[in-house]
């Protein structure tokens, strides 16, 4: 959503005294303030709900410039790479200060606050008013960086954390798909399943994208899929596209997958946006001593060894295992679409271009693989470089079926059924994301 948002006004205002608002959010950029929903006038008169700069959450009512109701937690928000769960409950008629405003993050209630100042009894927000309701921006041109599902509006009941969410066998909070909840006038639940504005409640009150594109994701909060880490990159490497993408200036270094493995067989595709200097993608060892991202090329043993790395300078394709070199196949150019195939279980890897395996690959069959004896430390996909001006720019698709804003052209097979990719997924192969992980 980083240059997207949705816009709504009531017809009528509705219950501005008592209402709910439940979210799942997944961060994609720290800092900053990234607003989630806001009902407002100007940005003197507004109700907003946001993550702050420093990565707190915060509810903030204002008139005049004057705060009626400000909670800013003590909790700091730094996952790039689950999906958070958001609640906000307020009902203003509470003899109790404390009450009448409260946060749940992942089904817990949050009582520790940097700074709190409770709304006076029975105050008016902004939010329910038949004014501009916005989800994923602020009063000005400041956009929420983030993917956003099942979000709920709740008009005249004041929920808890427990009506839209739940814990699994193992203790992890998960979601209701559809809670048994009573929605009110201006209640409304978009964004179920894919990128729908189309109100979910049955009252009809659907949104409009205002700006931007809504990108659909296979990413959600029942299945997390891998995305570039931006806490584990190079300062030169610049993400977007809800970290799937990583333009390079001038640096050394690269970015590794959120997700990493040890074990399971894995398949992930990248398009090649600019080739610049000394251009790398492949695998990158994460455990023992590693640095947790590549500061020079992927196969540097003085960086992490063994590490796996696919070279492209110039004309030709150099593969590293440590400081061990080999051609693994032709050199890649603007529009390309790499293939990379993992095999933790048999310790291989392949690499492929546009829909064909170098060196008569077979990752199904486990023949001619580029790499093998890879070790048994945790693996992630990544970029490298070693040149001081390097400048690519590279989309990554991890099963979200998407380069970039781009849908593939005609997805693959995929027998696994988790992931969306554009060529086919090899037998036995799946997306590095949690359901992935967990076959």
């Amino acid at each position: 959503m980083a240059t997207t948002y949705l816009s709504r006004t009531p017809s009528s205002a509705g219950n501005r005294t008592k209402w709910t608002w439940s979210a799942w959010v997944k961060r994609h950029e720290l800092g900053n303030y990234h607003y989630l929903f806001n009902a407002y006038v100007d940005n003197n008169n507004r109700t907003s709900i946001l993550t702050w700069d420093g990565d707190w959450f915060a509810v903030d009512d204002r008139s005049s410039g004057t705060s009626n109701n400000y909670l800013l937690t003590n909790r700091v928000l730094r996952d790039t790479n689950g999906w958070y769960h958001f609640v906000v409950t307020v009902d203003t008629s509470l003899s109790t200060a404390d009450d009448r405003v409260k946060i749940y993050i992942n089904g817990v209630q949050e009582t520790s606050f940097l700074s709190r100042t409770n709304p006076p009894q029975n105050h008016t927000t902004h939010a329910n008013n038949n004014i501009l309701h916005v989800i994923g921006k602020a009063a000005g041109a400041s956009y929420a960086n983030v993917s956003m599902s099942h979000i709920h509006f709740i008009d005249g009941t004041a929920y808890d954390a427990s009506a839209f969410g739940e814990y699994d066998a193992n203790g992890v909070w998960k979601i209701k798909t559809s809670p048994s909840v009573t929605y009110g006038t201006n209640g409304f639940f978009i964004l179920k399943d894919g990128n729908s504005v189309t109100d979910q409640s049955g009252n009809s009150n659907n949104w409009t994208v205002a700006g931007g594109t809504l990108t659909n994701t296979e990413d959600s909060p029942s299945n997390v899929f891998a995305t570039l880490n931006p806490l584990a990159k190079v300062s030169t490497s610049t993400l977007s596209n809800g970290n799937t993408t990583e333009a390079k200036s001038n640096g050394i270094g690269g970015v590794v997958s959120t997700l990493a493995a040890n074990s399971g067989k894995y398949y992930c595709e990248v398009k090649i946006n600019a080739v610049g200097a000394d251009p790398q993608i492949g695998i990158y060892a994460v455990g023992g001593s590693s640095k947790g991202y590549p500061t020079s090329y992927l196969g540097n043993s003085n960086d992490q060894a063994p590490s796996m790395g696919w070279l492209v300078n110039g004309s030709y394709a150099i593969g590293y295992n440590n400081t061990s070199t080999g051609n693994v196949g032709s050199a890649f150019d603007v529009g390309d679409i790499m293939m990379i195939a993992l095999d933790m279980d048999n310790s291989k890897i392949w690499w492929g271009k546009n829909g064909t395996w170098f060196n008569s690959g077979d990752p199904a069959n486990g023949t001619n693989a580029q790499f093998t004896n890879v070790n048994s430390d945790y693996h992630a996909f990544a970029t490298g470089s070693n040149a001081t001006n390097e400048s690519g720019n590279y989309s990554f698709n991890f099963g979200n079926g998407y380069f970039g804003t781009t849908a593939v052209a005609s997805a693959g097979t995929n027998a696994s059924g988790i992931g969306i990719f554009e060529y086919d997924v090899p037998t036995g192969y799946t997306a590095l994301s949690t359901k992935g992980l967990d076959l």
